[in-house]
């Protein structure tokens, strides 16, 4: 099935070459000039990936952001003219999968794109070859055949990308793992493509997990360990 990608970006020429590359890609594109107008889209029809502008008339791709974590996983790509941290983490920390910075190159873009989609599509083939059986760690539960994240019962609300990283850590919780396994594992991305993805996503499992018996340790220089605190 063709996958449908929707792009809001009030900036014509870079709306249109982005649209344009995807689409010879193989994708379906629905581009919109604002995020209000994308979002009145997801609502009546789903998509399988969101690219947003952060700066456009109306909402901003922050708040478009926001309201669509409050429904959906679906992955988010974030593009901003400004690159500061503060507008980098509050776009990873609202839900975003990843984030850049303009001007950046559309065929770098697609490459995100096309990494980020597989990875979503062997998350739900993991799901139907996965068995019947729970992964364990700490307090905390992983289902993968439900593709749910629980702690004592209760469900922790994660991202495609936030899940996928869990699923990891937990698989590899024997060792550390480095940041370029991660991004090659997680996000495909390789080691020539620079992104702080891996770091900010880690930064917001933390968040998430506070309340749990598992950390997520930085191994100076390297990489990521899980680690049980014993209460």
């Amino acid at each position: 099935m063709e996958e449908l990608i929707y792009i809001a970006e009030d900036e014509d020429n870079i709306r249109d070459a982005v649209k344009a590359f995807l689409e010879s890609e193989g994708y379906k594109v629905k581009d919109f000039s604002n995020g209000d107008l994308l979002y009145e889209e997801f609502l009546q029809s789903a998509c399988d990936l969101v690219i947003l502008d952060v700066m456009m008339p109306g909402s901003s791709g922050f708040e478009i952001t926001k309201k669509i974590r409050a429904s959906s996983t679906v992955p988010i790509i974030i593009l901003t003219a400004r690159d500061s941290e503060i507008d980098y983490a509050t776009g990873i920390n609202l839900g975003s999968d990843d984030y850049f910075t303009k001007p950046f190159s559309a065929m770098s873009l697609v490459m995100r794109v096309k990494a980020m989609l597989r990875r979503v599509m062997l998350d739900r083939q993991n799901v139907v070859e996965t068995p019947d059986s729970d992964v364990v760690y700490g307090n905390m539960v992983i289902d993968k055949k439900g593709m749910v994240v629980s702690s004592e019962g209760k469900n922790i609300e994660l991202t495609p990308t936030e899940y996928s990283l869990m699923v990891y850590l937990f698989d590899n919780s024997d060792r550390a793992v480095s940041r370029d396994e991660l991004l090659d594992n997680i996000w495909g991305y390789g080691k020539d493509i620079e992104t702080r993805a891996c770091d900010d996503t880690v930064r917001r499992l933390r968040k998430k997990i506070t309340h749990t018996t598992v950390r997520i340790e930085t191994v100076w220089g390297f990489g990521f360990k899980l680690k049980e605190e014993t209460p």
